[in-house]
């Protein structure tokens, strides 16, 4: 158990960041699938996706998901 607990705490700079970066980009994505009015697809598909698919979910919805206009 201690050597498990060792292995993370040296494992948690390399984490943290990825962690924080992919919080982020969910947060700036949910917001911006709100206040846009089309999206290609319907939007709790989009949101969704946003939410399980992880740091690829975001990334997705900016290429593909807005209805560029």
């Amino acid at each position: 158990m201690a050597l498990e607990i060792a292995k993370l705490t040296e494992m948690l700079p390399i984490i943290a960041p990825i962690l924080i970066i992919q919080f982020i980009l969910m947060i700036v994505a949910i917001i911006s699938l709100v206040k846009t009015e089309a999206t290609n697809g319907p939007k709790w598909l989009w949101a969704i996706i946003i939410v399980v698919v992880n740091i690829i979910g975001p990334v997705l919805y900016f290429i593909i998901g807005r209805r560029q206009e």
